[in-house]
């Protein structure tokens, strides 16, 4: 990511949050903002393997901070937001990194289905917790940049707006990340609208097929069988993951598109199901209902 215009060397933004990066795309995404001087607070369920991440990344003298958090538990999501609007000024990027992949049918501790509650109501809780320190980050001056991790596989989904948590549905993992993956172009889509004149920005991102601890569910998968002749051509390395995320977070040619969609660091049209405005505004109600209601 040499080749990309470097904000931090002007002082344009110094505060990163992004959830996970304690492996996998996301400690690539750290390294290299930490590198640049960004103060990084990583949000991540496993405190011990993320304090390892610190203690690894601080030696080279860069600052990065831990908070817990558990994005299948509402309760910890408020307490990790709480204790960021009390303790820090502003958010100049906020990364929805983390996220779960074709797990067996789970139900968090709030009823939701694990797969729809990582990968977008967490994180749909999250941003609108944390908008007020995105909002001053702009009134500063800063250009400040929500990046939301999705997938290819959201071409795959639809909303099953009847039976989001897969009560009533015979559970199919893959349709059920599919339509997470959906949710969270829909959720960017949207968002881009709602915030359109206030100068903060939001892209959506599908980092590739990486080789991380997400595709462990896949490895005995029908679908994995059918690629793995394939599978070491296509699959990515957490770096080579990391480069779109970080392209969005760094180039500043494109914020005059928010609620775009990138892969390989070029926008792209996801499927035309991501682009109805309709279903845009329906799943932000809906997922205003569900995390008030829980």
């Amino acid at each position: 990511m040499d080749n990309l215009q470097d904000p931090l060397s002007k002082s344009v933004w110094t505060v990163v949050v992004i959830t996970g990066g304690n492996g996998g795309i996301g400690k690539e995404v750290v390294r290299d903002l930490a590198a640049r001087g960004a103060r990084v607070l990583m949000l991540c369920r496993d405190l011990t393997k993320a304090n390892g991440v610190v203690e690894e990344f601080q030696q080279l003298g860069w600052t990065i901070e831990v908070r817990k958090i558990d994005l299948a538990s509402l309760a910890s999501i408020k307490t990790c937001a709480l204790d960021l609007l009390q303790s820090e000024p502003v958010i100049d990027v906020l990364i929805n990194n983390a996220g779960v992949m074709m797990t067996s049918s789970t139900k968090t501790e709030d009823g939701f289905d694990l797969q729809l509650m990582a990968n977008h109501l967490g994180h749909f809780l999250l941003t609108e917790m944390l908008m007020p320190l995105l909002h001053k980050s702009a009134q500063m001056g800063h250009q400040p940049r929500i990046i939301i991790l999705s997938s290819v596989a959201h071409a795959w989904g639809s909303i099953h707006w009847d039976d989001l948590n897969w009560e009533r549905t015979r559970y199919n993992s893959l349709q059920a990340y599919a339509q997470s993956k959906l949710a969270n172009i829909l959720h960017a889509q949207k968002l881009a609208r709602v915030l359109d004149g206030s100068d903060v920005t939001v892209f959506c991102v599908h980092p590739g097929i990486v080789d991380t601890n997400l595709i462990k569910h896949l490895e005995m998968s029908f679908f994995m069988r059918c690629i793995s002749p394939l599978a070491r051509w296509i699959i990515k390395s957490p770096a080579q993951g990391a480069e779109t995320t970080l392209f969005c977070v760094l180039e500043d040619s494109i914020l005059d598109r928010s609620g775009s969609y990138f892969v390989d660091c070029r926008e792209q049209r996801p499927h035309s199901r991501a682009l109805m405005e309709d279903d845009q505004d329906r799943l932000w109600i809906e997922s205003m209902r569900l995390i008030e209601s829980a």
